[in-house]
This record gives structure tokens, sequence and C-alpha cells, in this order.
């Protein structure tokens, strides 16, 4: 698709991976004007073609496809629906996109909301694969809403994604995020008791990433943060503490809602918690440093057994 062919999009929040959608998005042709709470933020997708917008309101005024991508759901509804709200200058022909990770069932609401105020389409799409995926356009999607609306948004779809699954109506895409998030973050819990535990038995703990390739403990966290663990790197930062704790308590908040049983989120919601409060991890630290939450001690008295 040419950039003259392309329809305008606007986007709303260039944080952590916002910003290489938006680079994907300008490196595929596509018309971006962009707007982020924290200016400084813009300068590289100022210097690759995007345009800037004097606030979230202006960004949204006139695009065919709004996309916002936000820290949480207080976010969006403030950027939404707040004073000089992008629903203000929305109308029917319109459609948002909203890429971040938010509640399911505020997301069903807002969506009836937007479409009573001024006629818009809501579309949530949240996403799965982190940063890189992002930059080559290899996310993989869940999408809530109509199916003529997912049609509708493949400007951004084709450049971002290497898959789109239509979930059901709104608030679905956001479900099955949710699920998805259930997993990687009790996914990375044990993966850190399993390098702490490999390093105190003695065992060379990063190896153990390749060597479980393939197999069935194999996983994507395992093979990204599995090296970072061992080798205590957290830079640059691929997925904050707090994120997952953000998005395992809205787990099992919503399992309580429909009464699942759901132990072992809520065994890991704890731990974020604790790590969250540890002064050597904190919310603002990289996931790779939750193991050290399972170095408590340096000994081991099944070191030299398998040394």
């Amino acid at each position: 698709m040419t950039a003259s062919a392309s329809p305008s999009i606007a986007f709303i929040g260039t944080g952590l991976i916002g910003t290489p959608m938006v680079e994907r998005l300008l490196e595929c042709g596509r018309q971006v004007t962009v707007w982020n709470r924290t200016r400084d933020k813009l300068a590289p997708l100022l210097a690759a073609g995007a345009k800037e917008a004097s606030s979230a309101r202006a960004c949204a005024d006139g695009a065919a496809l709004v996309c916002l991508c936000l820290t949480d759901t207080t976010a969006v509804e403030e950027v939404m629906f707040g004073n000089d709200g992008v629903a203000t200058v929305l109308n029917a022909s319109q459609l948002v996109i909203d890429l971040s990770s938010i509640a399911p069932d505020a997301t069903a609401r807002m969506a009836t909301r937007l479409r009573e105020q001024c006629g818009a389409h809501w579309l949530d799409a949240p996403v799965s694969g982190g940063t890189p995926a992002a930059r080559a356009g290899r996310l993989i999607v869940f999408a809530g809403g109509e199916a003529d609306d997912i049609t509708r948004a493949a400007p951004v779809f084709d450049a971002l994604s290497q898959r789109v699954t239509h979930m059901g109506g709104n608030g679905a895409g956001q479900l099955a995020k949710s699920c998805n998030q259930q997993l990687v973050a009790c996914n990375l819990m044990v993966i850190a008791e399993m390098i702490a535990f490999a390093e105190k038995s003695g065992v060379d703990a990063s190896r153990m990433p390749a060597a479980l390739a393939g197999g069935w403990a194999d996983s994507l966290p395992l093979q990204v943060f599995g090296p970072r663990m061992a080798g205590n790197i957290d830079t640059p930062r691929l997925g904050a503490v707090a994120t997952f704790r953000k998005d395992i308590e809205q787990v099992v908040r919503l399992a309580e809602d429909v009464g699942a049983d759901v132990p072992i989120t809520y065994a890991a919601l704890s731990e974020y918690r604790r790590a969250i409060a540890d002064v050597d991890i904190g919310p603002d630290a990289d996931a790779s440093r939750l193991v050290r939450l399972r170095r408590t001690s340096e000994d081991s008295s099944l070191a030299e057994a398998f040394s």
C-alpha cells in the first residue's frame, strides 16, 4: 500500500512499545501523526517522518484510524473521555484501535459510550510479542469488536502483525490478552526459580535456556529472560515488574468475578508484590530482576554434588 493510498493514522502514546510500532508504520509508508504526554519521546519519530500534534484531541481530529497505546485503563479513559478528550472530535467514519492492554469490562463500557456519543467504532487490539516483534512487524493481535472493523484496521495490522485473531465483541480481545499475560507472568516467576535453583545446585544456569530449547519446557520467555536472569542483565528494559503485577492483578479480579479458580496466578501475584516492595528490584525494574527474589543465600548443600 502506497502512502497516497493509506488512510491517515493518529497514534497516541509512544512509550516502550508504541515507539517501535510507529517506526514500523512509517517504514511501511503510512501517514502517521503522533502525540505523547512526554514530548521528548517524539524526537526520533519526527525525524523519521511522523507529524506532531499539539494534543491527543488534535492528533485524532480528522484521522481515519486512531491508535491508542497507553499505560493502563485510567490513561485510556482519560485520553478518550476526559476534558478535551479524543471522543469530542470523533465521528461515525472514524475507528479507534486500542493497542493498550487494559481491563476487558472497561473496554466494553467505553466502546458503548463512544458509539452512543459520536458513532465512532472501537476495536480493542492488545498485542503480544514485545518490542522486537513490534519493530519487525511480527506482533500477535487479539481483536475484540466487529469483523468489518478488523478489515478497516488492515493498514495498521498489515504493518505491525503476523496474525490477528478475532476473539469476539468489544472486550474479548482484552480478555485474551489477560490470559496471555497470566501465562507469561507466571512463567517468568518459574523461570526465576529454575535459574536460582540451578545456580544453588552448582549447575551453570547460563546453559539452561539452550539446553531446554526445543523441548516441552521451552518458551519464548525462557529464551529471552533466562539468559538475562543468569547473566544479571536487566537493560534495556523489556518488561517492567509493575506491568506484570498490574496484568495479573486484573486476571485475579476478573477470575473472582466469574468464579474461576486461579491459585497459581494468585501465588505469582503475591511474589510480584514482594518484588515491587524489594529495594533491589522495585516496580520499574526489568522482569529479569525477579531472580533476585530467589537468591536469598549463596550457600547450597547440593553444589558439591553437581560441580
